[in-house]
């Protein structure tokens, strides 16, 4: 089948922006194309974060491993991470945190010399790197706006002190959750609803509103100057199929018809911090990209088949 293209151009529609929190539509491509990306921004798209702790002093009421693990989930900004290089591949260091390319150097020292519990925060943890450091969620509204505020790491009392160097490295999601630059990933196909008219002309006021309310989310309303049944957000339908069954309770099939777009897809990112939402999104993409490229064979390429079989050939337009 010389000549036959499977290529689509897929479009992206921003709806909702922020730091953390990305909100977009994915048209023109299939639910394989949105899960690989979905899957590639949770588990493949690299952060920096803690990844080996030295412990000099630790007089706290937690252990040494327990402190090291909560070390490891605070998120880290990451803008450089795509820039650097992994430990394992680093030939530029021995990996013991000296070293520009592949990781960056923390160092935590406090001491409680008070009768009042001391906070040990992520503010407290100083890197050699300005531009990779523990994320800030400090929000003023309600708080005094001079006052440090972090990810509590541990509390010391009178007379307790923790002193520690850490090394942060580049990784992905897929070797362990703290280098997961997403909180959460969602996709949802965008559904397409037909109210029958014809149908809805039949019912009582009382009906309809039975009918409006036996939806779970508040997708159907009744216009108040018309007393008609309308789609007031369709995107709040959770194919729960609620309302299909009170059409059918009610002797009325086919009194709304209810699609999924399967080429549509409606998603909702939110990060931890590590990187901005946009840029999560962005990352993904490219390195998305990056796996097509590694596994797209040449026209040329007589092993291929052998290999791959029947995919060599396909992914050739054969």
């Amino acid at each position: 089948m010389e000549g036959i293209s499977y290529q689509r151009f897929p479009k992206v529609k921003i709806r909702e922006l922020k730091d953390d929190y990305a909100k977009f539509e994915l048209r023109d491509t299939d639910a394989s194309m949105a899960n690989a990306l979905r899957r590639v921004m949770i588990s493949e798209v690299p952060t920096i974060a803690i990844d080996l702790v030295e412990i000099e002093v630790n007089s706290s009421v937690l252990n040494d491993e327990f402190i090291a693990h909560r070390l490891g989930l605070i998120p880290l900004t990451s803008e450089r991470a795509m820039s650097m290089r992994f430990s394992r591949d680093c030939d530029a260091c021995d990996g013991d945190g000296q070293c520009e390319f592949c990781s960056v150097e923390f160092h935590l020292r406090a001491k409680c010399i008070s009768d009042q519990t001391l906070d040990v925060t992520s503010k407290d943890l100083y890197s050699s790197d300005h531009t990779v450091v523990p994320v800030d969620f400090t929000d003023n509204a309600g708080y005094d706006s001079t006052e440090p505020r972090g990810i509590i790491i541990v509390k010391l009392r009178r007379g307790q002190e923790l002193r520690l160097r850490a090394i942060a490295r580049k990784g992905i999601g897929k070797d362990h959750a703290k280098w997961s630059p997403a909180a959460t990933v969602t996709f949802m196909y965008e559904p397409e609803i037909h109210i029958n008219e014809d149908l809805m002309e039949s019912l009582t006021l009382e009906e309809k509103l039975s009918f409006v309310e036996s939806s779970p989310t508040k997708v159907f309303d009744i216009d108040p100057n018309t007393q008609q049944v309308v789609v007031v957000d369709p995107e709040a339908y959770t194919y729960d199929d609620e309302v299909l069954k009170k059409a059918e309770a009610m002797g009325k099939p086919g009194l709304v018809e209810i699609y999924a777009k399967e080429d549509s897809f409606i998603f909702t990112v939110e990060s931890t911090g590590a990187i901005k939402a946009s840029q999560l999104v962005l990352n993904a993409i490219e390195i998305l990209k990056q796996k097509l490229d590694a596994v797209r064979l040449s026209e040329d390429t007589v092993e291929a088949d052998d290999q791959f079989g029947e995919l060599g050939a396909h992914m050739r337009g054969g």
